[in-house]
């Protein structure tokens, strides 16, 4: 799409994948969070998951990444999990003392994905004269562009993010806006719990705890 440096020539489809939830049920400890839930998502689609702080939303994408085990239900995604679920919470997934291309190399690597993605990745979050600074010299909303770089390039068809757009400011909503409509523009799914409003075209909305 316009302004963003990527060429979806160079990255798979991702038009098979698709999501459903049935009847989930979930708690934290004594308490109930979600009962009966039931969501299906299709290839491209995104979804909002909002509610006040403590109603679920982050116990929902822990279940979905299978982080967690839901108390009932099922939760069936179109791929193995492990190779489905790129996830981003609230650590971008960096080291103080290394510079983006060492963390970013290190989990290409993990990912078994190119690396000479790095740097459009990086200019597609408007970070690419960062690559040779440590994550400890970034400021907030860079380290967090910087973890939105890790998701993309683990080249994974659903994004499950958790308050992605935290410490981002305008022009990095604008960015993560554009990131998420190119994976998108792909076949892929993305999932984000948000306290923010976010202009992600076409994307649903679920209110957790309502």
């Amino acid at each position: 799409m316009t302004g963003l440096p990527l060429n979806s020539a160079d990255w798979p489809d991702f038009s098979d994948t698709n999501l459903s939830v049935r009847e989930l049920g979930l708690s934290r400890g004594d308490r109930r969070l979600i009962c009966d839930l039931s969501v299906a998502l299709q290839s491209g689609d995104a979804l909002f998951l909002v509610g006040a702080n403590g109603a679920g939303k982050t116990t929902l994408l822990r279940a979905i990444a299978g982080f967690v085990r839901p108390d009932s239900g099922v939760i069936d995604i179109s791929a193995e999990r492990e190779d489905a679920i790129a996830w981003l919470g609230h650590s971008d997934g960096l080291k103080p003392n290394e510079t983006l291309r060492q963390a970013l190399r290190f989990w290409c690597d993990q990912s078994h994905q190119p690396s000479k993605r790095i740097m459009p990745v990086l200019k597609a979050l408007d970070i690419g004269h960062l690559i040779d600074r440590p994550a400890s010299r970034l400021s907030r909303g860079q380290q967090r562009r910087a973890g939105m770089a890790r998701v993309a390039l683990t080249n994974r068809p659903l994004w499950l993010l958790d308050e992605p757009a935290g410490p981002l400011d305008g022009a990095g909503r604008d960015c993560l806006a554009r990131l998420v409509a190119w994976h998108r523009s792909r076949g892929g799914l993305v999932i984000a719990a948000t306290h923010q409003r976010l202009e992600w075209p076409d994307a649903e909305t679920l209110g957790v705890g309502q």
